[in-house]
């Protein structure tokens, strides 16, 4: 049923408010809602919210975004995790129409005394209607101060030793009405439902990721094939470790650790039959060695796992652990709940394919066959992963399980251990990405790789960071061992250097999978998006050292860009991205912004980039200075982080960016 005042298409809510919106503490994001009411009287809004406990915060007054539109908002943040609520209230605004109205009359002289003493009875109605609370001592203060001014202000109002235009200055004075704003006088006041705000921690949002195979860290290779390989193993994976917490990131992320099946085992470049020494995919899981809750033989044991996870703690850093819910025909579910697989035609296990693509080494489970009870063994392995340190998932393929099944895991694990996080990787449809947002993974994989072009960043970011940031937040990993994009194939350093940038600075969660700082980017065919000699099917090892003695690595850039995204919380966060005008197409010009707290200077950086790493272009670029929360004609000045130099801009600035140099200009404001 509508209310006395009509409160509709309240935001953000996803689905209406069938799941939380979702938010982090600290992150700042804005509720809105239609409000009006008949005729020519004048309202107010405003937002609670209510944290976990059920204690209301403070009303946040709510403006009109535009004028004449009836559309609200007010910029709010939440302060701690857990499960918030957030109410939109409406009222009728007596103080508001009076103003209004005087603010008319009296300079004719129309119903002069009539009006002042209408607005004099409006005051102290508000002045009583302010409570003064017994704690906590700055908000009793507060709220004194408030009565006090209001009641001063209804007192003038009728001093007619006071010319009419004083006494009426004084009721719109500044004390006045922020003392109004904070106590408004409202009648028929009228509240929303109560949506609730999921609120996780920060590393939901704001994360950098770096992906590696810890059977390729330490391991030796003979090229004569005359002795056996010898695989890299969780210990001698743990060395890489300093390196990648030196380079700023937080999340490591490792592919499956379980033992490999050898049945249909893929050998190099994913061909069907292994050589003698390959060591197979890892998302091909399971063997006689175990299954999902054990770690290949050739990585180590559990006690390893936990020695690397303790590690990367030590170095400030959390693992994410992929899971990948299919089985080789080695894994102990085969013999155990055939009932969990499809069976083809001729009684056998049907394997994996996407026509013409085949993986005879894995075997999908069918979720339609014994739900329960594979929800069961799902829950109970992320429970054993939980138990060794693992707050992290690395969701493999969530696309093709069912949602329900997704939903009713995601809520159990959030009931016991909330601040375990699963990252989507669902490069599929967007109704279906957009879906495994909403029901309660924490990250997305994204379309960014292959957004190359400023019109298909400005298009996909507006998106992202506008009403999808309330359930869908993005992860842009630069590659990942399934997707060598054709901008970087066969690229210089500098193509690299330009989506190192734009994951970085674009999104507050990005990933790097190994080998990306080194430039590696060989297709296994012409138009292929698959590496050539894939670390999925065959030992990577690299030579970092030497690589870094030659220069052959960005590993320094990818250090500085997390460094500065560290330096700066405008960076930490999405929901804040904005757009600016650039004359060329090849440019691509962005800020973030944060307010400052407590009347602190707010946090403002501005990226523009060459998006064309092979030549030198030039530009002028616009600031929105509106969007950076400055005086329009307001002059900044700015230094580049990446090279330390200062620079005056204006509106209207001047940029040439050599790619070979630096393809990126990224500027705080001082």
């Amino acid at each position: 049923m509508i209310g006395r005042i009509p409160i509709l298409d309240v935001q953000p809510t996803v689905h209406c408010a069938s799941y939380p919106a979702k938010a982090v503490p600290g992150e700042e994001f804005q509720v809105s809602a239609t409000v009006f009411r008949e005729g020519h009287e004048m309202l107010g809004a405003g937002v609670v919210l209510v944290d976990p406990g059920g204690v209301t915060l403070p009303l946040v007054p709510m403006r009109e975004l535009a004028e004449g539109t009836d559309r609200y908002g007010a910029d709010v943040k939440a302060t701690g995790e857990g499960l918030w609520h957030f109410v939109v209230e409406a009222w009728g605004d007596p103080l508001a129409r009076w103003r209004h109205d005087a603010a008319i009359k009296i300079p004719l002289g129309q119903d002069t005394e009539l009006m002042l003493a209408g607005g004099a009875l409006l005051l102290d109605r508000a002045a009583a209607q302010v409570k003064i609370p017994r704690t906590p001592a700055a908000t009793a203060r507060a709220a004194r101060a408030a009565r006090a001014a209001i009641t001063e202000a209804a007192r003038q109002l009728t001093d007619t030793r006071l010319p009419p235009m004083q006494r009426l200055e004084v009721a719109a004075g500044p004390d006045v009405i922020a003392a109004l704003d904070d106590f408004p006088l409202r009648d028929l006041l009228t509240r929303s439902p109560a949506y609730p705000l999921i609120v996780h921690r920060q590393r939901a949002l704001y994360s950098a990721w770096y992906e590696f195979f810890p059977r390729s860290e330490g391991a030796e290779l003979d090229p004569t094939h005359r002795r056996k390989t010898r695989s890299g193993t969780l210990l001698t994976a743990a060395r890489r470790l300093d390196a990648i917490a030196a380079m700023g990131f937080d999340v490591v992320y490792l592919p499956p650790v379980h033992p490999i099946g050898t049945t249909a085992r893929k050998g190099r470049n994913n061909v069907l039959g292994a050589s003698p020494g390959d060591p197979g995919s890892p998302w091909a899981i399971g063997s006689a060695d175990g299954g999902h809750d054990a770690v290949h033989p050739d990585l180590g044991t559990l006690e390893d796992f936990d020695a690397f996870v303790a590690r990367a703690a030590e170095l400030g850093m959390e693992v994410a652990l992929d899971l990948a819910l299919q089985a080789s025909p080695d894994h102990p579910w085969v013999s155990k709940h055939p009932e969990w697989f499809s069976s083809r035609a001729d009684g056998t296990i049907a394997y994996a394919e996407n026509p013409p693509k085949k993986y005879q080494d894995i075997y999908p489970l069918n979720f339609d066959n014994d739900p329960d009870g594979i929800y069961a063994e799902v829950l109970r392995l992320v429970r054993h992963w939980v138990g060794h340190g693992i707050r992290i998932f690395r969701v493999d393929n969530p696309h093709t399980k069912p949602l329900t099944f997704w939903q009713r895991l995601l809520t159990e694990v959030a009931r016991a251990d909330p601040d375990v996080l699963f990252l989507s990787e669902a490069f599929t449809r967007p109704a279906m990405m957009h879906a495994l947002a909403a029901i309660g993974f924490h990250q997305s994989y994204t379309y960014f790789t292959w957004r190359n072009t400023a019109a298909e960043l400005t298009e996909y970011l507006t998106e992202l960071s506008g009403p999808a940031a309330a359930y869908m937040r993005p992860n842009f990993f630069v590659n990942t061992p399934d997707i060598l994009s054709a901008y970087l194939q066969h690229a210089q350093p500098a193509a690299f250097a330009v989506r190192a940038v734009l994951a970085a600075m674009l999104s507050p969660s990005w990933g790097v999978y190994s080998g990306f700082e080194l430039g590696e980017n060989v297709p296994l065919l012409p138009g292929s998006e698959e590496y050539l000699d894939s670390e999925k099917y065959a030992y990577r090892p690299r030579d970092w050292e030497r690589a870094a003695e030659l220069g052959l690595t960005i590993a320094p850039l990818l250090t500085k860009l997390n460094a500065i995204r560290r330096a700066h919380p405008a960076l930490h966060y999405l929901r804040n991205l904005r757009f600016h005008h650039c004359d060329q197409s090849d440019v691509l010009c962005f800020s973030k912004r944060t307010s400052g707290e407590a009347g602190g200077k707010p946090d403002i950086v501005v990226v523009v980039v060459n998006l064309d790493p092979g030549r030198v272009r030039e530009a002028t670029v616009w600031l929105d200075n509106t969007a950076l929360g400055l005086d329009a004609a307001a002059g900044l000045r700015v230094t580049d982080e990446l090279t330390g130099q200062t620079f005056g801009w204006g509106q209207a600035n001047y940029v040439r960016l050599d790619p070979a140099v630096a393809p990126a200009h990224i500027l705080s404001v001082a």
